[in-house]
């Protein structure tokens, strides 16, 4: 089991320190949210919560740009990985999200992997021109080619949403970028069994991850995927605090544990990293 810190209730001024503290304690891996912006009104529903209780934390919380957050942390650091939680994939262009993917990939030396996820706000994709009603599609096609350029050979796309002829891009990293889909929801499920590198889960419970796990290793074994050793699960059991939980979510099948580490609501940055601190010698320095 592997542990990443989440770092959607601090602030963006302390994410150095909070990545290099992260790094000392024996983290595996830092991973952000995603926001563009926050609509006045929306015609959505968050699946995860309680809406209005999301649109109060999203309307008072700063949000960097998840790629300028991940390059200025790996610049202070040396092998701490970064992710986003999920990236909203399909709001993009593909091919400027992945120039923005190669390139961090290069410069952190492959400490980078892509959460990616569609938004659960409508506005996300009318208010970018993109047709909402075609997010599923969109997310396939943006994959694709997202694997695509990552090969740096010649590549060429063509559908009705995205049409380019032969291009390449050139540097991009030794390796692939790990792909981790993330969602709750059956196609959700299904897109990381039959697309992705791993699967990345919203905030849950023991109960809830035990059922959607179990439903993706179905869907694993239906597109043939179920023998690939390095495929990912991130959880985040809003339960889990000591060795015993997290060993119970291993069992289940997760490979990575994504929690933040203090009791909230501390906000300081020095209670933060007191909180880092304190998991790494508790839980991680003794995890077998």
């Amino acid at each position: 089991m592997n542990f990443a810190l989440l770092l959607g209730f601090s602030h963006f001024r302390d994410f150095t320190a909070l990545a290099q503290a992260a790094e000392e304690a024996g983290f595996r891996s830092v991973a952000m949210p995603d926001s563009l912006f926050y609509p006045k009104a929306t015609e959505s529903e968050y699946p995860y919560n309680n809406t209005e209780t999301i649109r109060r934390y999203l309307s008072a919380s700063p949000f960097l740009e998840p790629f300028i957050a991940m390059a200025t942390m790996a610049a202070v650091t040396s092998r701490i990985r970064f992710y986003p939680s999920v990236l909203k994939v399909p709001v993009r262009r593909p091919l400027v999200l992945a120039k923005l993917l190669t390139s961090l990939a290069v410069v952190s030396n492959g400490r980078v992997a892509l959460g990616a996820g569609l938004s659960p706000w409508k506005e996300d994709f009318t208010y970018n021109g993109v047709r909402y009603e075609r997010r599923g599609a969109l997310m396939d096609e943006c994959i694709a080619i997202i694997r695509g350029v990552m090969t740096g050979e010649y590549f060429e796309f063509h559908s009705e949403n995205y049409d380019f002829g032969p291009l390449k891009m050139n540097p991009v990293p030794d390796k692939p970028v790990p792909i981790l889909i993330g969602g709750h929801a059956a196609p959700a499920l299904k897109r990381a069994a039959r697309l992705g590198d791993g699967w990345v889960s919203a905030n849950s419970d023991f109960e809830s991850l035990s059922k959607l796990i179990g439903e993706l290793n179905r869907y694993r074994k239906e597109y043939g995927t179920a023998d690939r050793k390095d495929f990912e699960i991130h959880v985040i059991d809003s339960y889990a605090h000591g060795i015993a939980d997290f060993r119970r979510l291993e069992a289940l099948g997760a490979t990575e544990a994504a929690l933040i580490p203090w009791a909230q609501p501390v906000r300081d940055r020095q209670g933060q990293l007191d909180g880092i601190k304190r998991f790494g010698d508790e839980v991680i320095a003794k995890y077998k």
